[in-house]
C-alpha cells in the first residue's frame, strides 16, 4: 500500500470523526435542553430508619403470598431439575451429611438450625420457627433479604414455579411428607 492510499484512509477517519462532532454541535444550539432548578417528582420519606421501614414492607409483601396457589404450581419433575442448582451445596438422600450447605432430607417440617453436627450461622440459629412451606418460600426468593444474617450465599429463585417445585420436591424427601396446603 502506498503512502496516497493511506492517507485517503486517515483523511476519511477523521472526517468522520469532526462530522460527529459537528453535528452533536449543532444538535446542543438546535435542540438546547434547560436544568431544572429543582426536581421534579416529589418523594416523601416514611420516618424512621429507612432501610428497616422498606424491609418491613417487604416481609410483609412477600408474607401475604398465598402458599396454596403457590403450590399449585409446583410440579416434582421440575423441581429435580431446579434443585440440581441446590446439590452442588446441600445433600437430599436419606443419610447424606452435610456439605457445604446442610443435609436437606426431612426439612420441610424440621425447626430452623437443628442438624447437630452442621455450624448454622448466629442469624439461623436465633431464628425461632421451622421450615414450613411459608418459610421455605420466604427464603428461597433471596436467602440474605429473609433471614438477615444468613451465610446461604444463594441469589435466590425469583421464579414462582421454581420456588413451589423445589418446596415439593423437599417435600418428597421426607420420612413423612407433610400435607399440601
Amino acid at each position: 500500500m502506498d503512502s496516497f492510499e493511506l492517507n485517503k484512509i486517515i483523511a476519511s477517519i477523521l472526517l468522520v470523526a469532526l462530522l460527529i462532532i459537528g453535528i452533536s454541535k449543532i444538535s446542543n444550539v438546535i435542540f438546547k435542553v434547560e436544568k431544572l432548578e429543582s426536581s421534579a417528582y416529589k418523594v416523601e420519606i416514611p420516618e424512621g430508619d429507612i432501610k428497616q421501614v422498606v424491609g418491613d414492607k417487604i416481609k410483609q409483601v412477600e408474607e401475604k403470598i398465598d402458599i396454596s396457589a403457590l403450590m399449585a404450581l409446583a410440579d416434582i419433575n421440575h423441581g429435580e431439575k431446579v434443585f440440581k442448582k441446590c446439590s452442588a451445596c446441600h445433600s437430599i438422600q436419606a443419610g447424606g451429611g452435610n456439605n457445604i450447605g446442610p443435609a436437606l432430607y426431612n426439612v420441610v417440617g424440621r425447626k430452623i438450625g437443628a442438624i447437630e453436627d452442621y455450624k448454622y450461622s448466629k442469624a439461623l440459629m436465633n431464628y425461632e420457627k421451622s421450615w414450613s412451606f411459608e418459610e421455605l418460600n420466604g427464603f428461597l426468593i433471596k436467602p440474605q433479604k429473609w433471614i438477615k444474617g444468613t451465610k446461604m450465599a444463594y441469589a435466590g429463585l425469583r421464579k414462582e414455579k421454581d420456588r413451589a417445585s423445589v418446596i415439593l420436591y423437599l417435600n418428597k424427601y421426607s420420612d413423612n411428607p407433610l400435607p399440601l396446603p
